[in-house]
């Protein structure tokens, strides 16, 4: 029974963390602020918080399959 409840959870948090992490539109429409008369963009815009949460993913995966396949054969072959 614990063991149902642990992957639950975990498929719970894999489910809605990434929900959480897309990126909000900026509150001004979008639109820099207007400083001094001109309208640069302030720095970039390219999000990379879902491309490093994938990476984080994967890599737990597959070191939760290393230990798992470490469990299920302690000899090591």
């Amino acid at each position: 029974m614990k063991r149902n409840i642990k992957i639950f959870v975990i498929a719970a948090f894999l489910v809605t963390a990434p929900l959480l992490m897309f990126a909000q539109p900026h509150p001004n429409g979008g639109n820099a602020p207007n400083v001094g008369g001109t309208n640069n963009p302030v720095g970039p815009s390219a999000p990379i918080g879902n491309g490093t949460f994938l990476l984080l993913t994967l890599s737990m995966a597959y070191a939760g399959r290393k230990v798992y396949e470490m469990r299920a054969n302690p000899s090591g072959e």
